[in-house]
């Protein structure tokens, strides 16, 4: 758009018998169709005056008047200085009477006389540069100064002879950062989240993770995303950029793999390396499972299925069932167990979130020595924490299944 907009200073200058300085100002674009009480208006609103019912007037260098109708005819017909035309506020047009450089005043109340220095500048603005839309009426782009209030009120009763109320003792909740106050969300139910996924169901998925607390089950939350993206992308999408902001936020193991791979769902582009349709949940099963169980087990990276070793011997699963990770090498990924230093660490990082100072001493006391995994189990359970601690687990636990496909060259599809 051209500069055809002009750019109007507008200074305070005085009000209530008192006189303002340094002046407050605000700079207006005004466009060529707004009239003179569309910019009384725009400069009421910029300067804070909430009651309208009093006069505006606006006074030209040459000594005329613009105003209100009646107004006006009332100082025409005065008997006092020179015979004037008044000019209709509600249709003059500020761009057809004053010139760029020109210098007015505005008045409002006559009573209290908020007179007002008004300035046209010296070049034209475009209002998408200077405001980045085009409004309806003169809008302010730029500003400074402190506006008093209209009555002179420093508090709401203020009668202009009692005291000022005293200053509360503490901050507003506000200035703490601590409002709204939090409320206890419903919690996530993953057994409704997982059958929802399971049946590739967009509308249950979006159901069961609305309203809810996600924030410790975001990886298995996010493995629903891409269904949801496919099947219910306006109502999902929403959902996965939260999602993906939170991923972000939080930062854990896996989290930035899985934000950036619901980013590409989002672009609608495709994943970046092999991608396999992997079960994170079993994943993490084999990985993580009882060493004394079984060292590992294999990925068939043409299914995405997962096998624990023992699926390899004919002996333990039969003749027919056994898998051949030989025959086709290149099919097959050795997964082997990671042993109990990461099991560890997710109960020392579940105990230190505890807000409860005295249940997080016991959890971490819990986590000492010989025995710990059955100890911090069993004070879990006694804690009534056993779905928090399985959903706050499997998540981490999924997040590094995550990273180590990754680092292997595979994303999770």
């Amino acid at each position: 758009m051209a500069r055809t907009w002009l750019s109007v200073t507008v200074e305070l200058l005085s009000g209530r018998g008192e006189e303002l300085w340094p002046w407050p100002g605000r700079i207006f674009a005004v466009g060529p169709s707004h009239t003179f009480m569309d910019l009384a208006n725009a400069i009421n609103d910029a300067f804070a005056r909430w009651d309208r019912s009093h006069l505006s007037m606006f006074t030209l260098a040459d000594g005329r008047v613009i105003t209100d109708e009646e107004t006006g005819s009332e100082m025409a017909s005065s008997i006092r200085g020179p015979i004037i035309a008044p000019i209709d506020i509600a249709a003059a047009k500020v761009a057809r009477t004053v010139e760029q450089g020109a210098e007015f005043q505005f008045t409002f109340d006559l009573g209290d006389a908020w007179m007002h220095r008004c300035v046209v500048g010296e070049v034209k603005v475009d209002p998408l540069e200077v405001l980045g839309i085009r409004p309806d009426a003169p809008l302010p782009y730029w500003g400074w100064g402190s506006i008093p209030d209209q009555y002179g009120r420093r508090w709401a009763t203020d009668d202009g002879e009692s005291r000022a109320p005293r200053k509360p003792d503490r901050l507003h909740p506000m200035l703490l950062h601590a409002w709204p106050a939090r409320v206890q969300v419903p919690g996530l139910d993953l057994s409704e989240l997982r059958e929802a996924i399971a049946a590739t169901d967009a509308a249950r998925f979006l159901a069961a993770v609305t309203g809810r607390d996600i924030d410790d089950a975001l990886q298995q939350v996010g493995a629903g995303i891409p269904m949801a993206l496919e099947r219910r992308r306006r109502e999902a999408e929403p959902v996965a950029l939260s999602v993906i902001n939170r991923l972000t936020w939080r930062g854990g193991t896996g989290d930035r793999l899985l934000a950036e791979d619901l980013l590409a769902g989002l672009r609608r582009v495709p994943l970046t390396g092999r991608v396999v349709p992997v079960d994170l949940d079993m994943l993490s099963t084999v990985l993580e499972g009882d060493p004394e169980l079984s060292t590992g087990g294999y990925l068939d990276l043409r299914t995405g299925q997962v096998y624990d070793e023992a699926a390899t011997d004919p002996m333990m699963v039969g003749e027919g069932s056994a898998i051949d990770v030989e025959e086709e090498p290149e099919r097959w990924l050795r997964l082997d167990r990671t042993g109990s230093r990461n099991g560890w660490e997710d109960m020392a990082a579940f105990a230190g979130r505890q807000h409860d100072e005295a249940l997080r001493e016991r959890l971490e006391r819990a986590i000492e020595g010989k025995g710990a995994f059955f100890r911090f189990r069993d004070l879990v359970h006694g804690e009534n924490l056993s779905d928090q601690w399985y959903a706050f687990s499997t998540d981490r636990q999924m997040g590094r299944a995550r990273e180590f496909l990754a680092e292997n060259g595979i994303r999770v599809g």
